[in-house]
């Protein structure tokens, strides 16, 4: 049974993906480097600012040190504010959708972006108060692939809408609906023993096939069809 639903935050609800890029190219600039859009969609997708700043070290093959990972996070940081003062686009159907999904199952985020972003920009879209709770970059150690930021965002939701000194039965990893727009979310959801939907809203279908359910956008979505593929 379907009893909770987990959204990422990042070319799932908003479309910032493109933002994202144009400051992490300006970011490898800083050092010199340069990235593709193809190489952003296909290497950083997903990485949470720490972890991009790593892999471009990493793939370059140069070492970094704790402090230049800091500044260019910092950096980064400081230039994605300025940009987001007047919020950013939200994709076609998302607010809808997380209305009308906010009535009957509890929500949570959980995203690689910072808690305060997430929330500044949820609240440009009217949506801050539709969600339970957000699991962010502040609370976890490692990007998506890892699954650490479903699973903590499952453990925390559990405990809050689904706590069995309340009578609840307690919510099951299996029972999340994890809501993706990069496959290494996709791959993140799974980890985490959760169904998966994603949208082709950053990629191409074909590269999101190993999630159970692929639509182009929120209005596209099959909610029962969905809900039918937790009860089967």
């Amino acid at each position: 049974m379907l009893r909770a639903i987990l959204f990422d935050f990042d070319g799932t609800i908003v479309n910032s993906e493109p933002l994202i890029m144009k400051l992490t190219q300006q970011m490898a600039s800083q050092q010199g480097w340069t990235i593709t859009d193809e190489e952003y969609y296909h290497d950083y997708l997903a990485l949470d600012d720490r972890g991009i700043v790593e892999h471009l070290f990493q793939s370059h093959g140069q070492p970094l040190d704790a402090a230049r990972r800091d500044e260019l996070v910092t950096w980064k940081t400081h230039a994605y504010w300025e940009a987001i003062h007047d919020g950013l686009p939200v994709f076609p159907g998302a607010v809808d959708f997380v209305r009308k999904v906010a009535g009957e199952f509890p929500l949570a985020i959980a995203s690689g972006s910072f808690r305060a972003e997430i929330e500044y920009l949820l609240g440009k879209i009217g949506l801050r108060d539709k969600f339970a709770l957000l699991v962010t970059a502040d609370d976890v150690a490692h990007s998506k692939p890892s699954p650490e930021v479903f699973l903590k965002a499952w453990a925390q939701l559990s405990l809050a809408a689904f706590n069995p000194r309340d009578g609840h039965n307690p919510l099951l990893a299996a029972e999340c609906l994890v809501i993706e727009d990069a496959p290494a979310g996709v791959l993140a959801g799974h980890a985490a023993g959760m169904k998966c939907l994603a949208l082709a809203q950053s990629r191409p279908p074909e590269e999101l096939r190993s999630a159970e359910w692929v639509y182009g956008n929120f209005t596209e979505v099959d909610l029962e069809k969905i809900r039918s593929g937790f009860n089967g």
